[in-house]
């Protein structure tokens, strides 16, 4: 690792400004990171990818509401900033020369191993250079700021092993005496695959998500959505397997989920047939209640007085993330010969 690297770990991590934020983005990602600012005050950094979202995202309009959209869920959620940075990717230009830097020192085998880009590709994605370069944007992303933890789900793994190689890179061939560029760790996530509606990864490309913020009538229809089989009102149903009850233990607690499978064993509830329908109604309520102080502060947020604090707070926090970025930028530079 280099020198350079903090005294106390720094946290870094981004999330791409693509819409409805779901139950996927919440316990797969954004509950890590609100955990994340608690345990290192003052060195946890999260930057809204708005750059990235360019190379799928062709709207304006969508882009800019999409970017207050995760700023407001983040800060609905409990990101504190006394102890965070939150702020848009495109605040911080030092990332994008720092990119460039990086790309110089990347061969063209490591892009094209991705596995992101191949999967994109795969899945109909018309390819660009950015779709392709994304990798060295995203390293980019995490060295400026001397990150040394970057928490990420399985998936994302491989780019912090780019990150770090790209770091070992520009170190050997600019900085072999005295590293410039500090190598990150990936920081694993604790939870598993949130399943969508359908049972696969819960995802807006597959359009099987359930919004965090819905609520009431409107949540329930949503929720009435995710597939069962066909085992009949009062017949034991399979818990295990079950898409209803994965995404219920996400929110039950261990006595709570000893009840439910015994339900499902049975197929009756205090007597009564229980079924598909009663875990349902089980779920939508329990997604209600959970998400219910957020959703309060989300209404004010997206006030224009709250959006104006809203505003103003990404524009403080981009102020304090240039600082770190320029900083790296500088050395990197210098040890280029640029300076």
């Amino acid at each position: 690792m280099s020198s350079r690297a903090a005294a106390t770990p720094r946290v870094i991590s981004g999330i791409q400004p693509s819409g409805v934020l779901h139950l996927g983005n919440y316990f797969g990602a954004i509950r890590q990171h609100i955990a994340l600012q608690d345990r290192h005050p003052g060195q946890a950094l999260y930057f809204i990818a708005d750059y990235h979202a360019l190379t799928t995202l062709r709207t304006p309009e969508a882009l800019r509401a999409n970017v207050f959209e995760a700023a407001v869920t983040y800060l609905a959620l409990g990101l504190d900033p006394a102890r965070s940075l939150l702020f848009r990717q495109s605040d911080v230009p030092e990332v994008t020369e720092l990119a460039w830097l990086l790309a110089t020192v990347t061969g063209m085998g490591l892009l094209e191993r991705a596995h992101s880009y191949k999967d994109k590709i795969a899945n109909g994605i018309t390819p660009s250079v950015g779709l392709f370069f994304y990798p060295v944007l995203m390293a980019a992303d995490i060295l400026a700021y001397d990150a040394t933890l970057v928490p990420v789900g399985k998936d994302q793994v491989q780019h912090i092993e780019m990150a770090q190689d790209m770091a070992t890179h520009f170190n050997e061939a600019f900085a072999a005496q005295d590293p410039v560029l500090v190598r990150p760790e990936p920081l694993a996530a604790r939870a598993g695959v949130v399943p969508g509606l359908d049972g696969r990864k819960m995802s807006k490309s597959y359009d099987n998500l359930v919004p965090m913020f819905e609520s009431g009538k409107k949540l329930r229809k949503i929720v009435g959505q995710v597939v069962t089989d066909s085992t009949p009102l009062g017949e034991p149903l399979p818990f295990a397997t079950c898409n209803v009850a994965a995404l219920l233990r996400l929110f039950c607690e261990p006595a709570e989920l000893a009840q439910l499978e015994l339900w499902y064993r049975e197929g009756r509830r205090d007597g009564a047939p229980f079924g598909y329908g009663h875990a349902k109604m089980l779920l939508a309520d329990k997604i209600d209640q959970y998400f219910a102080p957020a959703r309060a502060r989300r209404e004010h947020l997206i006030t224009a007085e709250g959006r104006a604090e809203v505003e103003a707070l990404l524009a403080r926090s981009a102020i304090k993330a240039r600082e770190i970025a320029g900083q790296t930028l500088e050395r990197c530079r210098r040890a280029c010969g640029l300076r």
